[in-house]
């Protein structure tokens, strides 16, 4: 039973790996037809390919040679190509082995291992004179990755009422930041055409760039939440754009850095309102089940704050760059204080309009 779990399990899972890898390749063989290349050596794309697809899992890369530094500014938008990739090979793997299994959290647990096995080769394989995958986060980025996709194939679990609270209020703070960035993109769309014409990129090079500033967009959504929560963000070291100081210096020319503001303001803390309304409708959910399900979703959204804080940061390999993105702890902390106070109020107020009355 086990052998053929085992079987079925890494087939699929070459297939899930392949599935995203081939188009990479074949987009890195173009790419490098195109621009050629200073060695000529066929296995320059191949390995390019491989970085594209360990990036896609959102791990960090190591340069040095001519651009040395380190690359931790991923794109979190381009997790969601390996996670619906991984979904696709766990459902097939299910429908090959029919049912034949008693643990589907084993079976879960082994395609993963086995994910996380390969995404680890490949980022020990792939690494260059030049360029080298932090190959050691490679099973750690590809397990949780793999087991996050599976979980949503299969028989579905059933969310705790912490977990579906915690993941109502991420969902309207993060909601509210993609619609407060659709905005200030199509206020900025003349900028936004403008450095892509100072780029010409070429019709490959559009549509690369077009994906770049689509996977970065999650990226640009939490620098817009921590902007409006008061922490705000860096594009570069000893750089901050809040809504108390505006620090910047020299950009890469990305076109959605199009929506940076110019100057700072403090009318933009007027949206901590808004979080702190949130605070208030997560008591009035959660109270209803208990102060038990209430702490525990506070925790949950600190802790995935904070992870999506550090997936949204990161360096961006030159030492000019090296800070990018938002603050972690002061992010976390932030909202934290500020759902935490929505909290007390939707508490605290109304047993003191009872006290009154008394």
């Amino acid at each position: 039973m086990l052998q053929r779990v085992l079987a079925v399990s890494f087939a699929q899972v070459l297939r899930s790996v392949a599935l995203l890898l081939l188009p990479l390749a074949f987009i890195a063989l173009i790419a490098w037809a195109t621009a050629g290349s200073a060695t000529g050596n066929t296995s320059d794309p191949m390995r390019a390919a491989i970085w594209l697809w360990l990036g896609a899992h959102h791990i960090p890369f190591f340069l040095s040679g001519a651009a040395t530094g380190y690359l931790s500014y991923l794109p979190i938008g381009a997790i969601f190509l390996p996670f619906f990739a991984i979904r696709s090979g766990f459902d097939r793997s299910l429908a090959k082995l029919h049912g034949d299994f008693h643990n589907l959290n084993s079976v879960r647990s082994i395609f993963s291992i086995q994910y996380a096995v390969i995404a680890t080769l490949l980022a020990l394989f792939s690494s260059s004179s030049t360029v080298s995958s932090q190959w050691y986060l490679a099973p750690v980025f590809a397990f949780l990755i793999s087991y996050l996709a599976t979980l949503t194939a299969g028989t579905r679990l059933r969310l705790s009422q912490a977990v579906s609270y915690a993941s109502r209020v991420l969902a309207i703070l993060i909601g509210a930041s993609f619609i407060v960035l659709a905005l200030s993109i199509f206020t900025h769309i003349s900028l936004f055409k403008n450095i892509s014409i100072v780029l010409q990129p070429g019709i490959l090079g559009s549509l690369l760039l077009f994906a770049l500033n689509l996977f970065y967009l999650p990226n640009a959504a939490i620098a817009v939440l921590s902007y409006f929560t008061g922490t705000g963000f860096a594009v570069g070291a000893d750089t901050l754009v809040s809504p108390f100081t505006h620090n910047l210096g020299a950009i890469p020319a990305l076109p959605l850095l199009a929506i940076l503001p110019t100057s700072s303001s403090k009318w933009a803390l007027l949206a901590i309102v808004i979080v702190v309304a949130v605070g208030a409708l997560l008591a009035m959910w959660a109270l209803a089940s208990g102060t038990r399900s209430l702490i525990q979703a506070l925790i949950l959204i600190a802790l995935s704050i904070s992870v999506l804080g550090y997936l949204a940061s990161g360096s961006l390999m030159t030492a000019a760059m090296s800070a990018v993105g938002v603050s972690v702890w002061k992010l976390s902390v932030s909202l934290a204080l500020e759902i935490g106070l929505g909290v007390a109020l939707m508490v605290l107020v109304p047993q003191i309009k009872l006290r009154g009355r008394e």
